[in-house]
């Protein structure tokens, strides 16, 4: 297996422990992280999200599979079986990841999903009918990013995405 290959599993050998600690230390400290939910977070406020997210997580279950890398790009799809916190609604999200990486670590992480599906399962009849939306998208990108603002400043880190 190619290094950077073995540090895309320990990446989510990480997360499906909620071993934030572990998940951080995949990356650069000059890491971009994109997906549709934060949009772009850089440096310490990726780790901040994992931080939170394994956090909160009660049921999180992820599973990766498919990881290829070579010295410069990787990729892998993973699964993440959850409780959405704010309705309570049972969510299956299929992500796929692209990977950059720059002296062994993780420069670069990019994930992308069906907004509209995973908007469906997390938000029920509002998901189904506005989920397609650009305004849905922003509002859940904003709250998003407000809560990791709000956790950011709670746990003294540096650097929160503006609101």
């Amino acid at each position: 297996m190619h290094p950077n290959a073995a540090l895309i599993r320990r990446f989510y050998d990480a997360f499906a422990g909620l071993d934030a600690e572990g998940m951080k230390a995949c990356y650069h400290p000059d890491v971009v992280f994109t997906d549709p939910a934060f949009g772009e977070l850089r440096g310490p406020q990726v780790g901040a999200m994992w931080t939170m997210l394994t956090g909160r997580a009660k049921d999180l279950e992820v599973s990766a599979t498919d990881i290829e890398a070579d010295d410069r790009r990787g990729r892998a799809h993973w699964d993440a079986r959850y409780t959405f916190g704010q309705t309570g609604r049972k969510v299956l999200n299929r992500i796929d990841a692209e990977f950059e990486f720059r002296d062994g670590l993780i420069v670069r992480h990019t994930d992308t999903f069906n907004f509209y599906a995973w908007a469906r399962q997390a938000l029920g009849p509002a998901g189904l009918m506005l989920g397609w939306t650009p305004v849905l998208q922003n509002k859940v990108r904003d709250t998003a990013r407000r809560g990791l603002a709000k956790h950011m400043r709670e746990s003294g880190l540096a650097e929160p995405p503006p609101e």
